[in-house]
């Protein structure tokens, strides 16, 4: 297996241009190659007024700093509005899912529709030959020509979690520069372009959830999130009132407005019954999901149970497990060590070393101490048929 070799130069490479160190960095690395280079940034998100800012966009992407680079590098630049898009698979999706008492990743649809599926159709439609980011990844190609993606040299920066949901078929149209690079590195590549240090912080929020945290955000875009109703114990003992199942997620702690001898978490959202679930931190503790809405690089769809490594989130560590085929979108995860807080809505990412496999949405789980609970009600292992249904509505 080799990495993907440059091709050849004067083809034309459209890269997405947030206006952040990395994809300004991408533009600079693919023009010292000898590409045709066309900046493209996406405005996904109504504006922020900031007149007494030098940068006046202000949303996820800096339109000002992507227009400055491109200037400064002599290539193309267009911005291209795409709200309407960006509003019905992202923040439509984010909104639902948390309606829904799920916690939803709005990064990995943003991916799978904006950035590497409005914008690669942008790059097409423009005549290039690839469309590149300033993802941490790599892409490399195999003896037989088959396209992977894997996971960055730079682990702190890897990416790869977030690309699980790119389709297989426009991988050999992409090009990552940064992959096989440290973020040092980066940073020194981009030291000519003379960028404005108070725009090159990282974002650690969520792009368009700009000025309030989701809560606030949720309360102002869906009113309807706001719905008081019980917190109670996995006993069924009444503890307090929430505000809405909307405004909690599995594993949280604060703000539950409730008093006990010992700390409690949430352990459970159930929005069909505008009840939030609290119990001990060991209620926390999962030894099995499900994930749906499968997207896989390898076989598909998967007929065989598979060893794999498994992510349950971003800044998780990958644990061993077993993947098990329940149908052609949904697969049985088998944790080999019980882990903390995990969470529907989130995604469950295979690897086998550092080859990303894919993954799908976790949309089920079995805590600890479920699995007795199966084995009183006639099922010895606590699992198989039937599958476990908790939560079968979010499926």
């Amino acid at each position: 297996m080799s990495r993907i070799t440059r091709p050849e130069q004067n083809q034309t490479v459209v890269v997405g241009m947030s206006g952040g160190v990395d994809s300004c960095a991408t533009a600079l690395i693919l023009k010292e190659q000898g590409y045709r280079v066309i900046g493209v940034t996406l405005k996904v998100w109504k504006e922020e007024e900031h007149p007494d800012k030098r940068w006046q966009d202000r949303s996820c992407c800096k339109v000002g700093v992507a227009r400055y680079v491109a200037q400064r590098l002599g290539i193309e630049h267009r911005v291209i509005d795409v709200q309407p898009e960006f509003r019905q698979s992202v923040i439509e999706d984010f909104i639902n899912g948390y309606l829904d008492g799920e916690t939803p990743n709005p990064c990995v649809r943003c991916n799978e529709h904006i950035k590497f599926g409005r914008l690669f159709e942008i790059a097409m439609e423009l005549g290039a030959d690839f469309l590149a980011t300033g993802h941490y990844v790599r892409l490399e190609k195999n003896e037989t020509g088959r396209h992977w993606l894997r996971r960055a040299a730079d682990e702190r920066k890897d990416q790869s979690y977030f690309l699980y949901r790119l389709r297989p078929e426009i991988l050999p149209r992409l090009i990552f520069p940064l992959g096989s690079m440290q973020k040092s590195e980066v940073w020194r590549r981009v030291e000519s372009l003379d960028l404005p240090a108070d725009e090159m912080k990282e974002s650690q929020e969520i792009c368009f959830v700009t000025q309030q945290d989701y809560r606030q955000f949720l309360s102002i875009e869906a009113p309807r999130a706001v719905r008081p109703g019980r917190i109670v114990t996995s006993e069924g003992e009444v503890l307090g009132e929430h505000q809405g199942v909307a405004f909690y997620t599995v594993g949280q702690r604060r703000g539950l407005g409730i008093s006990a001898p010992d700390r409690l978490y949430v352990v459970d959202v159930r929005p069909s019954e505008n009840t939030v679930v609290v119990g001990g931190e060991d209620e926390l503790l999962c030894e099995e999901l499900v994930a749906n809405d499968l997207n896989l690089f390898v076989e598909r769809p998967l007929k065989h149970p598979m060893d794999v490594e498994v992510k349950i989130r971003y800044r998780h560590a990958s644990v061993p497990a077993r993947i098990e085929p329940m149908d052609e979108r949904t697969v049985r995860v088998k944790l080999q060590t019980p882990q903390r807080a995990v969470t529907p809505g989130q995604s469950a990412v295979f690897y086998r070393g550092d080859e990303l496999l894919g993954g799908g949405i976790i949309c089920d789980t079995l805590r600890h101490g479920e699995r007795a609970a199966a084995r009183s009600a006639g099922n010895p292992s606590g699992t198989g048929s039937p599958p476990f249904d908790k939560k079968a509505a979010l499926c």
